[in-house]
């Protein structure tokens, strides 16, 4: 087993990683149960992990009840809130119990938001089930439903109180949906850690195939990587933590012109927007072109996308843009770009002029077709 610490003081708790963990999660959940019923809440496409799940709680003495909500993106938002919330009061949840999120992105982020909020905060526990969960979204704290406006605009900082990660789970999961989750995984080797760009080059073929070793490996450096950078700049103040968002700016304005729906899963938008943010880097000066193509040749060669057209969407530089002013990082006017200076050197630039990054979109754009 794996154990990193995530250390945020009195709200620290650890990530645990390892094979076979979900079955064995009874165990570790115990604690937290205090003797009462624990809920789960999961998506009708994992009842089999739910069914293994309850029987490890079962096996340690732990009743359960399951709250099993429609998959997908779609249920970020106000209609399954009111419904999940109303679910749980309906279970009786106390302040001093812990509500099981297991899932992706979409139950971490849902059940995270909905035990803030419940009561005035009550606890909660990541068990995430795809790559992009377990390498991203399941730790630091961040939890949100979507608005018309745009993604995750309506949430709150709520840390879990634990992380299990258990690596098998991810065999039954779509290779669209694993390659999403890569995405996330290469964004950590893009951001600060050209070492771990190159180990991302040469493992990524057996990582998708499923490979334990490269799955195990790229899991808990993502995992150890976060934890770092979360431990120093929890609530995204002093800029570090913004370091994470490579990619999501322009990635989110592609997943808005997607509705926000299957059509563009969030890690293809994260792709794609790591690739346009290396280019534009490139196109104003900041980043050797060459490393601007070898990012955007990896990402081809896994099969993410790496430019608009790529991604699907076909929408101009103006429209790209609007759906970026309802960016929620949008302060005093100005959007903040995560942008690089070559593979390993991004950085945060808050004097990028939005009308430089319609016309890249559009040049971008005419380029690719």
């Amino acid at each position: 087993m794996t154990l990193v610490p995530v250390a945020l003081g009195d709200r620290s708790y650890d990530v645990l990683v390892e094979a076979g963990l979900l079955a064995r999660a009874g165990a570790h959940l115990a604690p937290l149960a205090r003797g009462r019923t624990m809920a789960i809440v999961a998506d009708e496409n994992l009842l089999p992990h739910l069914a293994t799940l309850q029987a490890s709680l079962s096996d340690s003495g732990v009743a359960s009840e399951a709250i099993v909500l429609a998959p997908g993106e779609g249920s970020k938002s106000w209609p399954t809130l009111e419904l999940l919330t109303d679910r749980l009061l309906d279970l009786g949840v106390e302040r001093g119990d812990h509500v099981v999120a297991l899932g992706g992105g979409v139950i971490g982020d849902l059940v995270g938001f909905a035990t803030a909020i419940l009561k005035r905060g009550c606890g909660f526990v990541q068990i995430p089930t795809t790559l992009l969960a377990q390498v991203d979204s399941s730790v630091g704290g961040k939890t949100a439903i979507n608005a018309r406006a745009g993604k995750n605009l309506i949430g709150a900082f709520h840390q879990p109180a634990l992380v299990l990660i258990d690596p098998d789970v991810l065999d039954t999961l779509p290779l669209r949906q694993v390659r999403a989750g890569y995405a996330e995984v290469v964004k950590y080797g893009l951001i600060d850690d050209f070492a771990f760009f190159e180990w991302c080059e040469a493992n990524a073929a057996a990582l998708l195939a499923g490979d334990p070793a490269a799955r195990a490996y790229a899991i808990a450096h993502s995992v150890g990587t976060k934890a770092r950078i979360v431990a120093a700049d929890e609530r995204e103040t002093t800029g570090v933590r913004a370091l994470l968002n490579l990619g999501h700016t322009f990635g989110h304005a592609l997943e808005a012109e997607a509705g926000f729906s299957d059509r563009l899963l969030h890690g293809e938008g994260v792709a794609a927007g790591m690739a346009l943010a290396f280019g534009y880097s490139a196109a104003k000066g900041l980043c050797p072109g060459q490393d601007a193509e070898r990012v955007a040749a990896h990402l081809r060669s896994v099969g993410l996308p790496d430019t608009i057209a790529a991604a699907g969407i076909e929408a101009d530089g103006d429209t790209l843009v609007a759906h970026m002013l309802h960016d929620k990082k949008m302060d005093a006017g100005t959007l903040p770009f995560l942008l690089a200076r070559g593979i390993g050197r991004t950085f945060l630039d808050k004097s990028v002029d939005l009308r430089d990054v319609a016309a890249f979109l559009r040049d971008e754009a005419v380029a690719a077709n």
